[in-house]
């Protein structure tokens, strides 16, 4: 048992099994989110004197269980209790000044956290650096807005925790002005909405952005459409107060009722900039924490390096395991493009052709994956000069072999935890360690130097790095399909 004192007070970690490695776990970065505090911007944490007991996990956001062979593909960790808003740091001892990277999880802003078997720190301790998990309000407690009170408050309290390794890290053998934020689908579409919040400046030095982008963020007008039909479907007055009255089980299963009725029919009449992020609870462009989309302010210039890339088959954890890819036939593949996704006739002629033999659902899987995934990556890189893009083109055994290269495939490559009996059944019992090695040095190496290892990407040499069972780098993939998506 080691001890190192924060600014809040004391915590207990433990050691890692090799060297000097320790970890700390459930640390509280802002106090709980309830009472007084819901709703409102993330308090400190009341101080405490004797250490606190970091060895195990904190309490997590309040979330459903997993459902389902998605459910099953993707676990949830859930721990209950109101301290959550804790984090969870891995460090290769506590003498040195290592580079620190903090992770934000995924979960389309309603599940997730940090307390993933899969996310644990310690093979990126082991390496030399140090590495954070947080937890941050989820759904409506994170994200709801009628447009008075304090917006984004998932976001403020991604920022609070970022606050915190600033302060705190040192003491951790962390260097804070060598931070690295980096996150996986809502985490790393918070991770761009951070790159445009003024609060967020100062905190990180670099960024990775992993199947997420820069354009998964919602006006004001659809934050209080979203607030509105969610006071209705509860019965309650389109009030944070009135809604903060809801027994969580109930408001929790409305949640999700609402993200059901976003993914079957999201028309823009309904939920105006939801049926083009297919998120009812996300980042809001409220002019002030958030002042104009993210990518028009990193395209005005941010300075911090990046580094953003997808999965070739992102969508199909969403088509395959839940069976709606057998359901599309040839009309509803050309409705389903044009009216979901934007793609005109002749875009999807041309992804048909480059797919000799592919069914339709295999090419709406192909097309959503670009909309919602690869064509964003593309322009976030466009608009960050210097920025490296890399692609995840491992294809995953499961469901027979037909879940591909999907979204969440790279996160124990990433993490190199492909030992976690948890991914089992997202990546098979043999997925290829040198992948690992490969992919989590990589992520090793940008966070030590601000480069990973291949020339940025620029609109005049498309490089692109491939992470696959033959890895390599490739120019301009696919430019017969980009440029169908030239007003995306």
């Amino acid at each position: 048992m080691t001890v190192v004192d924060t600014r809040s007070g004391p915590v207990r970690g433990d050691g890692l099994g090799f060297g000097d490695g320790l970890g700390f776990k459930g640390i509280p970065y802002a106090a709980a989110p309830v009472g007084a505090n819901r709703f409102q911007p993330p308090q400190p944490p009341e101080p405490w004197t004797s250490p606190l007991d970091a060895t195990t996990y904190g309490p997590t956001a309040p979330q459903t269980g997993t459902v389902g062979l998605i459910g099953e593909l993707i676990p949830r960790t859930i721990v209950p209790g109101d301290d959550y808003l804790n984090l969870n740091v891995w460090t290769p001892g506590l003498d040195g000044r290592a580079p620190v990277m903090v992770f934000v999880h995924g979960g389309s802003f309603t599940s997730g956290s940090g307390a993933l078997p899969v996310y644990d720190g310690s093979r990126f301790a082991r390496d030399g650096v140090v590495l954070v998990t947080l937890n941050y309000r989820l759904g409506a407690d994170g994200f709801l807005w009628f447009g008075d009170g304090t917006p984004n408050l998932g976001l403020l309290d991604q920022i609070a925790a970022l606050t915190w390794v600033r302060d705190n890290i040192a003491a951790f053998g962390g260097d804070p002005g060598n931070v690295t934020i980096f996150g996986e689908s809502a985490g790393a579409m918070s991770v761009c909405t951070l790159l445009a919040m003024p609060a967020a400046s100062g905190l990180f030095h670099r960024a990775i952005a992993q199947s997420g982008a820069a354009n998964n963020t919602i006006g004001a007008a659809t934050a209080r459409i979203v607030g509105e039909r969610l006071a209705a479907a509860l019965g309650t007055a389109p009030t944070r107060e009135a809604i903060a009255r809801v027994p969580i089980e109930r408001l929790l299963a409305v949640q999700d009722q609402l993200g059901q009725q976003v993914m079957g029919k999201a028309r823009p009449k309904v939920w105006g900039d939801v049926a083009r992020t297919l998120l009812p609870f996300s980042p809001v462009v409220d002019g002030e924490l958030l002042p104009a989309p993210p990518l028009d302010r990193i395209r005005a210039g941010v300075d911090v390096d990046l580094m953003v890339g997808t999965n070739s088959e992102e969508a199909r954890l969403f088509l395959i395991p839940t069976g709606v890819a057998a359901t599309i036939n040839t009309p509803l593949l050309y409705a389903a493009a044009r009216m979901r996704f934007g793609l005109s006739p002749a875009g999807v002629r041309r992804y048909r052709a480059n797919r000799p033999g592919a069914t339709p659902g295999d090419v709406l899987a192909a097309v959503m994956t670009d909309a919602y995934y690869r064509i964003p990556a593309i322009r976030l890189a466009e608009a960050h000069a210097g920025t490296y893009l890399y692609e995840f083109a491992w294809k995953s055994p499961a469901c027979n072999g037909t879940l591909g290269a999907c979204h969440a495939a790279e996160l124990a490559f990433v993490f190199d935890n492909l030992d976690d009996p948890s991914v089992t059944t997202m990546l098979g019992p043999t997925p290829p360690q040198h992948l690992a090695d490969l992919i989590h040095s990589s992520w090793i190496t940008f966070a030590t130097s601000g480069t990973p290892g291949w020339p940025p990407y620029t609109p005049n040499h498309r490089i692109t790095r491939h992470f696959a069972t033959a890895s390599g780098t490739t120019t301009n993939d696919r430019p017969d399909e980009r440029t169908h998506w030239a007003r995306h």
